[in-house]
C-alpha cells in the first residue's frame, strides 16, 4: 500500500474520522471490517488509504492484510519530522546568505566613505525623501531599533503608517523601546498603537521632559529631527555619535515610567507630581507658559492648568513671585528649614502627590 502524500492534500475527512474511531477500539481489523461503518468496498479501500497516507495506520504485526491504529503523537511525528527538517534547512540557508551579505556591509561602507563625498552627518529636508529613508532603514534593523516621540499626542495617520513597519519589525524578532512624553498617556489613537505594539513585544515609556525627536536602527545609523523644520532630518552614520545617542537614550528611558495599558489613578497622581515638580523648576528658570507647554509637549491651556496648581500650593499671587518663593527655597542650606509657610506648603503638597 503506498503511503506516499503531498503536503497540500494532508487532511481528514469525516469518514476518516470515523474509520479511527471505529480502529482505535480494535487490537487489529480487516478492510472488510469497516461495512459494518456502512462503507463499500471503494469508499473503505479510499479511507484506509487516506488514514495511511497520514500515519494513522499500519499493518498490523504479525498478521499480514490485517490493519492497526497508530497512537497520533507517533503519527504526527512520523509526517511532521520530514516538513520540520525541511523548514530548518530553509531556515540555516537564509541566516547563512543573510550572513554573507552582512560581512560585506563593512567593505561597501568603507568604499563608499573614500569614493564618494558621503557626509556622516546629511540634512534631509524632505518630507518624503525622509519617509522613505524611515522604511529603508526599518526594512534592514535587524536588532533593536529605539524611538523618543516628544509632543505628547501624535497624529492618528502617523500612528497608522508606522503601525505597520513597527509590526513588521517586531515579527522579525527586533527588540524596540519608545520614549513619549507624559501627555501622552491620555491620547486614545496613541494608547490604541501601544497596545497593539506591546502586545508585540515592543516596550513604552514616558516622562515629563522632551528629547529631541529621534529613531536609532541597531548601530549603523539614525534620524534626527530638525527643531525649526518638522519636514526635515539629519540623517547620522557615524559611529560614535550613533553610540553616545543610544547612551543618552538608555539614561532617559531609565528615568521614565511604563506607559500603562489602563488607567491607574495612582499612577495618574505620580505622574502629575512629576509634571508639577518639571513645571517649577521651569518657572525658577523664568520660562513663559508657551515655552513651558513646549517642553512637557502638553497644549498651553493645560500647562497653564498645572501652573495655577503650583502657583496655589506656593501661594504665590504672580509668577514672579513664584519664582521668588522657589528660588528662596531651593537657596536655602540643607541643615536649615526652609524659610516661609509658602515653602513647606510647596514642599507637602508636591511630597503629598507623590505618595
Amino acid at each position: 500500500m503506498n503511503t506516499s502524500r503531498s503536503v497540500s492534500e494532508i487532511n481528514m475527512s469525516q469518514r476518516a474520522l470515523e474509520v479511527f474511531e471505529f480502529a482505535a477500539n480494535r487490537t487489529a481489523f480487516d478492510i472488510e471490517d469497516l461495512a459494518v461503518l456502512g462503507l463499500d468496498a471503494d469508499e473503505a479501500e479510499r479511507v484506509v488509504k487516506e488514514l495511511a497516507g497520514l500515519r494513522l495506520l499500519s499493518h498490523a504485526e504479525g498478521t499480514p492484510g490485517r490493519l492497526a491504529v497508530v497512537p497520533p503523537r507517533i503519527a504526527a511525528n512520523r509526517v511532521l519530522r520530514p516538513m520540520e527538517r525541511e523548514v530548518r534547512s530553509q531556515q540555516d540557508e537564509i541566516e547563512r546568505f543573510r550572513w554573507m551579505f552582512e560581512t560585506l556591509v563593512p567593505a561597501y561602507e568603507s568604499g563608499q566613505a573614500r569614493h564618494t563625498d558621503v557626509a556622516h552627518v546629511e540634512m534631509i529636508d524632505d518630507l518624503g525623501l525622509v519617509q522613505e529613508l524611515i522604511e529603508e532603514l526599518t526594512l534592514n534593523c535587524r536588532t533593536e531599533v529605539l524611538t523618543a516621540q516628544p509632543g505628547g499626542a501624535r497624529c492618528p495617520e502617523t500612528l497608522r503608517a508606522a503601525s505597520e513597519r513597527d509590526r513588521r519589525m517586531l515579527a522579525r524578532g527586533v527588540a524596540m523601546r519608545t520614549l513619549y512624553q507624559h501627555p501622552a498617556r491620555y491620547h486614545q489613537p496613541t494608547i490604541d498603537h501601544v497596545q497593539r505594539m506591546t502586545g508585540l513585544g515592543a516596550e513604552v515609556r514616558t516622562q515629563s521632559e522632551s528629547l529631541c525627536r529621534m529613531l536609532v536602527f541597531d548601530q549603523h545609523a539614525a534620524l534626527l529631527g530638525v527643531p525649526d523644520d518638522p519636514e526635515a532630518a539629519l540623517l547620522v552614520r557615524e559611529p560614535r555619535l550613533i553610540h553616545s545617542m543610544r547612551g543618552f537614550f538608555d539614561w532617559a528611558w531609565r528615568g521614565a515610567s511604563p506607559f500603562p495599558l489602563s488607567f491607574d489613578a495612582m499612577s495618574a497622581v505620580q505622574i502629575s507630581g512629576e509634571i508639577q515638580e518639571t513645571i517649577v523648576a521651569m518657572l525658577a528658570e523664568g520660562l513663559e507658559d508657551k515655552s513651558i507647554a513646549r517642553r512637557l509637549g502638553m497644549s498651553v491651556r493645560s500647562c497653564q492648568r498645572h501652573v495655577a496648581e503650583v502657583m496655589k500650593a506656593l501661594g504665590a499671587k504672580s509668577r514672579f513671585q513664584a519664582g521668588f518663593l522657589i528660588g528662596q527655597f531651593r537657596d536655602r542650606p540643607d541643615d536649615g528649614a526652609p524659610s516661609g509657610a509658602q515653602a513647606l506648603a510647596l514642599g507637602a503638597a508636591l511630597a503629598a502627590r507623590r505618595e
